[in-house]
C-alpha cells in the first residue's frame, strides 16, 4: 500500500492501526490522518525506537 492509498483508506485502517500499535492514542490516530511520515514519527516517539525501526514496523503493518 503506497502513501496515497494509506491516505485514501485511512478511515477504514484506523481500527487496525489501533490494534497493531496499541500505544497510539486517539489523538495520535487523528494527527496521523493517513500520513505515513507522521505515523512513523509518532510510532517512533511512543515506542522509543529508532526511525528506521519505526519505518520497518509501519511498512510491515501496511504490507
Amino acid at each position: 500500500m503506497n502513501s496515497e492509498q494509506l491516505k485514501g483508506n485511512w478511515n477504514q485502517l484506523k481500527g487496525e492501526a489501533r490494534r497493531q500499535f496499541g500505544e497510539l492514542t486517539d489523538d495520535d490516530i487523528e494527527k496521523i490522518a493517513g500520513d505515513r511520515d507522521k505515523m512513523v514519527g509518532i510510532v517512533q516517539e511512543r515506542y522509543g525506537i529508532e526511525k528506521e525501526e519505526a519505518e520497518r514496523r509501519v511498512d510491515n503493518w501496511r504490507a
